[in-house]
């Protein structure tokens, strides 16, 4: 699916986990997620690491609900 609607689901839900076609899981915050169109990549920054994702590449996204552990 194209990056700009997977920029729209994360903008409409808040939090997403995004797969991608090789098999990667991703969860992606508003905070923490660029959209670079330019070069077509998601740029992920967690706390000890920047992931540059394939933005065309993403297969499928799964939205979920906040819960106690």
């Amino acid at each position: 699916m194209k990056m700009e609607f997977v920029e729209q689901q994360l903008k409409e839900w808040g939090e997403i986990m995004i797969h991608t076609d090789a098999g990667a899981t991703f969860e992606l915050h508003l905070g923490d997620t660029k959209f670079d169109y330019d070069n077509r990549v998601i740029y992920l920054k967690s706390s000890d690491s920047l992931f540059v994702i394939d933005g065309d590449k993403v297969e499928s996204i799964t939205k979920h609900y906040g819960h106690r552990d």
